[in-house]
């Protein structure tokens, strides 16, 4: 494969070791006989699908788990026989593709169940029954319903019931409530099931990391940990090991000019140095994911913490410097210079939004560039 010449110094670092050790970390947290399904959705949470995959299954993992049809055919693409799981709505005409390349699919309708009895799938199809146990999103609600979906199911040939399994929607708040009765409803819904599957996983990150391991089942489903984020606050505080952050994100001074006193820069004018100043222009915008919400977030220089001025361009912004430093001085924007940190949490603070969110607005303008 021909290596890609990246000429804009903007980029981010994608530690892959980082990733690995929160996946053995996670093992040794986890019952011996528990698997880990990884989940490389969002092009990896926006860290590289493949090349997360590719980490997480050398540290352990034994299932890839994506989001979308498009999602599994890309994976599929490159890891020809590593096991695929669609955790979200597939259409029923996925359903032969799916059989063929060995990808499995999540189920939750029997009106789906009939369409795919109607192309006649002659590979043998694997699903996954999705419970909705109060998250809301799509599973099936009632028993009745569970044990109706089941037999519509049984009733075809060349599709296995490989596994089921629910999402809980509090797991990583510290109020139990509404996790204690999304447990009980799981436990009698399971109980329902006439044999069961291969693999049972209903715990999420947060519950794998803080919750009952009675909760492992034969599979956990790791997702944003996996790239050294805590779900929560409240998560962050009880983990039972230290997790690693997988991203870093950086560029390079472009230019460097002084502005006096009185003189402005940027769209509508919003910054006006009220004193003799250096400012240094940064190849990264709002086209990168550096939305327009972050002027005033710091960013790295020297080690030293400077605040992004006036509005953030679409391709270019600006930062006020502590003095005249040259072109080509390296700037973190998320990461570590010299024992000083800016987070993806500190990111999702100015944003007022959630970690998760961080790593997926940085577009693929940015190149992700791998570290082991």
């Amino acid at each position: 494969m021909e290596e890609i010449q990246y000429y804009r110094p903007t980029k981010a670092i994608i530690n892959l070791r980082a990733i690995q050790e929160n996946i053995i970390q996670l093992k040794k947290h986890l019952q011996s006989d528990v698997q880990i399904i990884a989940v490389v959705k969002a092009n990896g949470y926006g860290h590289g699908d493949i090349e997360v995959a590719h980490a997480a299954l050398k540290a352990g993992a034994t299932l890839l788990a994506v989001a979308t049809p498009e999602e599994a055919i890309h994976v599929r693409s490159h890891m020809p026989n590593v096991d695929i799981l669609v955790l979200g709505a597939s259409p029923a005409s996925f359903a032969s593709y799916a059989a063929e390349n060995n990808i499995a699919l999540t189920v939750f309708s029997k009106e789906w169940v009939r369409q795919v009895a109607l192309l006649q799938v002659t590979n043998k199809l694997k699903l996954h029954i999705k419970i909705d146990t109060g998250m809301g999103r799509i599973g099936a609600t009632s028993i009745e319903e569970l044990q109706h979906l089941y037999e519509a199911i049984k009733s075809i040939k060349h599709i296995e019931v490989e596994g089921v399994f629910t999402h809980f929607a509090t797991a990583d708040e510290e109020d139990t409530l509404h996790f204690d009765e999304q447990v009980r409803l799981l436990q009698a819904m399971l109980q329902a099931i006439p044999v069961k599957p291969r693999l049972v996983h209903v715990a999420n990150t947060a519950t794998a990391l803080v919750k009952d391991k009675k909760l492992q089942f034969d599979a956990i489903r790791f997702g944003i940990s996996m790239y050294g984020l805590a779900p929560s606050h409240y998560v962050a505080e009880n983990l039972p090991f230290p997790l690693k952050p997988a991203m870093s994100l950086e560029t390079e001074l472009v230019h460097v000019k002084e502005l006096k006193a009185g003189q402005s820069v940027g769209y509508g004018a919003e910054y006006t140095a009220e004193e003799d100043v250096f400012i240094g222009t940064l190849p990264i915008g709002y086209a990168d994911g550096l939305l327009r919400k972050l002027t005033g977030q710091t960013v790295l220089i020297d080690g030293k913490r400077t605040p992004i001025i006036g509005r953030i361009c679409m391709d270019q912004c600006m930062i006020l410097l502590p003095k005249a430093y040259t072109v080509g001085e390296k700037v973190t924007l998320i990461g570590t210079q010299q024992n000083v940190t800016i987070s993806l949490e500190e990111w999702a603070n100015k944003l007022d939004t959630i970690n998760y969110e961080i790593p997926c607005i940085i577009t693929n303008r940015v190149p992700r560039i791998y570290t082991s």
